[in-house]
């Protein structure tokens, strides 16, 4: 409840000269109207326990509507009248339901209500020489009414602030997922041009090197044709090879490719985007998989999950990977509208996004699934892993 909010230095500075400015100004305000000096003490630990409400407000929302509560009932105690200090409420009960986690949220929800039941029990019950009569009952439902339709209009406030920030949170993040997810496509349309150069220029070599062995003693004219041929592919291959390199240099950041550590922050972020994710991970990888197998994990999962989030009918998501010794299962399942997403046939005029995942785990030896199955659209793929390192 207490959990500290990150704050930029600006919103820091400013919380603080706010309080102190209501700390000040309340204070000189009750100082004024207190009698005595009791009051005086009172009204000075009052105006510090709201001014500390509100410098505290955004930076620790649970522990300033606390204090704020604590604020209230001294108040309450020593039998002061309401003051300006009173005004801390609104702001902290806003701050509660703009940022607060979901526990505080729903407790400054509850405060606003409590808080509206003891104001006119107080207001009215401190004036009461005889027992209450029908005048009484109506100012305690008038105030109760005003007072509530006060706090909960703040709470409200935050509330709705609360719900515009998480949209906005939760359309950044579906841009970004949808914009890797473009990226992702183009890598695994640059991968399938790289395997297909590097195939078909060793078949050429690895043809011309056989017939030049079998040649040499017989045709040595034949030998050196055959090694032209060789030098010539492998030098156009190459020159392929650094043009589609130079593409995805261009196409993706700098950095380490993602490993199997990177699965949980991919999982948090599909989270943070509205995916109700829940992972599963039986049996346990027995050891260091081989890079090239966490990568195709991760893009994989990257894929389909991203997929998830654009057409699933439902937030909810089930991951699953299972690490068996020889190979490693992904299976990702969430309800899907029957026509939304053909199945994987090879001919599918769309879905690229599923082409680029059969065409990945075909890139390391494996296979790939997608289509409906009991009322999911499941996406399963199988990853040959050898012996782990």
């Amino acid at each position: 409840m207490f959990a500290l909010r990150p704050l930029t230095r600006y919103q820091l500075v400013t919380d603080l000269g706010i309080a102190v400015v209501f700390f000040l100004l309340s204070i000189a305000i009750e100082l004024v109207a207190s009698a005595t000096p009791v009051d005086g003490v009172s009204a000075f630990f009052v105006a510090l326990a709201f001014a500390s409400a509100v410098g505290l407000r955004r930076l620790h929302p649970g522990l300033a509507l606390w204090i704020a509560w604590a604020a209230a009932l001294v108040q309450m105690g020593f039998g002061r009248q309401p003051s300006p200090s009173d005004l801390a409420i609104f702001a902290v009960l806003y701050t509660t339901a703009a940022y607060g986690t979901r526990r505080v949220f729903w407790f400054g929800f509850g405060s606003a209500i409590v808080g509206a039941a003891l104001v006119p029990i107080y207001l009215v019950g401190r004036g009461l020489q005889a027992p209450p009569n029908g005048n009484d009952w109506f100012a305690v439902i008038a105030l109760f009414l005003a007072a509530g339709f006060a706090l909960l209009l703040a709470w409200v406030s935050g509330a709705l602030v609360r719900t515009a920030m998480r949209a906005s949170a939760n359309s950044r993040a579906q841009r970004a997922a949808e914009a890797e997810t473009i990226a992702e496509q183009e890598r695994v349309r640059i991968a399938r041009d790289m395997h297909d150069v590097v195939a078909h220029s060793l078949a050429v070599v690895i043809a011309q090197a056989d017939g030049a062995r079998y040649a040499a003693a017989s045709d040595p004219r034949a030998t050196s044709e055959a090694l032209t041929t060789i030098s010539s592919t492998a030098r156009a291959a190459l020159a392929d090879v650094r043009l589609l390199l130079t593409q995805l240099r261009h196409s993706q950041a700098e950095g380490p490719q993602p490993t199997l550590a990177d699965l949980e922050v991919l999982f948090q972020r599909m989270r943070a985007a509205g995916v109700d994710l829940e992972v599963a991970v039986d049996p346990l990888p027995p050891g260091e998989p081989p890079a090239v197998i966490q990568l195709a994990v991760y893009r994989i999962m990257q894929e389909a999950l991203t997929n998830a989030l654009r057409h699933g009918v439902d937030p909810r998501v089930r991951v699953h990977l299972a690490w068996w010794p020889d190979r490693v299962v992904v299976s990702v399942r969430n309800a899907r509208a029957t026509a939304s997403v053909p199945a994987l046939p090879s001919t599918a005029p769309g879905g690229h996004g599923l082409i680029g995942m059969r065409e990945r785990a075909q890139l390391v030896g494996g296979h790939l699934t997608a289509g409906p199955e009991y009322g999911e659209f499941v996406v399963r793929a199988t990853l040959p892993i050898g012996a782990p390192l």
